[in-house]
């Protein structure tokens, strides 16, 4: 048999367990501060370098998006995107779960309506 080492965690059978009050898994106070914090260090303003890999989009895309939604600013050949303007207007285009349709589906479709 072999030995149990102290630093572990063992069950006491003369503690009641159930009568304890359990941690909570987390602290929804700190939880919001950290967001908040976050929200503070996060760069407003992106390149074109860096907002193709935070959007994972392409350079063109991003330039006929960000006009689209006017987050661009320009000043001298420096083009900066605003983050919260591009987000929101990303948030435009958020399609729903279960909208989603595969060419199989639209082909039944189409049949249906032409049938019908």
């Amino acid at each position: 048999m072999k030995k149990q080492r102290e630093d572990r965690p063992y069950f006491d059978e003369n503690k009641n367990y159930l009568d304890e009050d359990p941690k909570p898994l987390f602290d929804k106070q700190k939880i919001i501060e950290e967001k908040v914090v976050i929200k503070r260090i996060r760069k407003q303003f992106l390149s074109y370098k860096e907002a193709e890999i935070i959007y994972s989009l392409q350079h063109k895309k991003l330039l006929e998006l960000g006009d689209a939604c006017g987050a661009l600013y320009r000043d001298g050949n420096t083009v900066r995107i605003n983050r919260d303007i591009f987000d929101a207007y990303l948030e435009n285009f958020h399609q729903p779960a279960g909208m989603y349709q595969t060419n199989g589906n639209r082909e039944k479709k189409k049949l249906e309506e032409r049938q019908g």
